[in-house]
């Protein structure tokens, strides 16, 4: 069963990243506004974290133009008391993020998923990236904190909310 239904929350992760709502004609339109601003948390970070570890693997949607990019991921870390994933600045998801940094991510474990809305912030720092490959050594064969490859994203402003086949949904905010 969970063969079948991990492609289907990555085609809905994918149908719901192209299903915002249309902007009015008369407002204006700015890819890198903001969502609402919430108090960091690093509890609920951690509680996100720890689904997505359960998971293992996690879906990213970001937004290419007009057209939604869905991929896989792996990388969940805690630093600073914020949530961190990690890329490569050469791949089309860096420039997507950077263009624009709303995403979402999705994931599914047992009966429940989570939906998590955010920013991903991009963090320069070697500290940061050092922190991410320590904690993942199978990347160190791909990346080093110190090339010029290498980008960790921390998550802002975001909201996680589990889902279940058998339970109400619950939703926080980090």
């Amino acid at each position: 069963m969970k063969k079948t239904i991990l492609p289907l929350f990555a085609a809905a992760a994918l149908l719901l990243a192209g299903c915002a709502p249309k902007p009015s004609e008369n407002a204006p339109v700015t890819p890198n506004a903001m969502i609402e601003q919430t108090t960091p948390n690093p509890e609920n970070a951690a509680q996100a974290q720890q689904f997505l570890k359960k998971c293992g693997t996690y879906y990213l949607a970001t937004v290419e133009g007009d057209q939604p990019r869905v991929r896989p991921f792996g990388t969940a870390e805690i630093f600073e008391g914020k949530l961190y994933i990690q890329t490569g600045k050469v791949k089309n998801v860096y420039k997507q993020l950077i263009a624009n940094p709303r995403a979402e991510i999705c994931a599914f474990s047992g009966t429940e998923w989570i939906r998590i809305q955010c920013e991903l912030i991009p963090d320069e720092r070697i500290e940061a990236k050092q922190d991410m490959l320590d904690k993942n050594p199978s990347l160190g064969m791909m990346y080093k904190a110190d090339d010029d490859n290498t980008i960790v994203f921390y998550l802002r402003n975001a909201t996680a909310t589990i889902s279940s086949f058998s339970a109400p949904s619950r939703s926080f905010q980090f």
